[in-house]
């Protein structure tokens, strides 16, 4: 065999092996930086669906409040 063949081959081995380590690398990565996305926005959507209870119960509050002061100032 020639020398130069066997260069080219063992070359595009190498860089068979090392393009394909690359290619599983970063797809390991970005499914864990999704994964951890996906953490973040479940967390979110937690807090975004409480948010409207939250709400409602200061206006309640706030009505509540209105109308004890409403009641102090007709005592006076």
């Amino acid at each position: 065999m020639n020398k130069d063949f066997i260069v080219a081959l063992v070359s595009m081995t190498g860089t068979l092996i090392g393009s394909f380590a690359g290619i599983v690398t970063s797809s390991k990565l970005t499914s864990y930086r999704i994964e951890k996305l996906e953490e973040k926005v479940d967390k979110l959507n937690i807090f975004a669906s409480r948010m409207p209870v939250l709400e409602e119960k200061i206006k309640v509050l706030g009505h509540r409040l209105s109308d004890l002061e409403r009641g102090h100032e007709n005592e006076d």
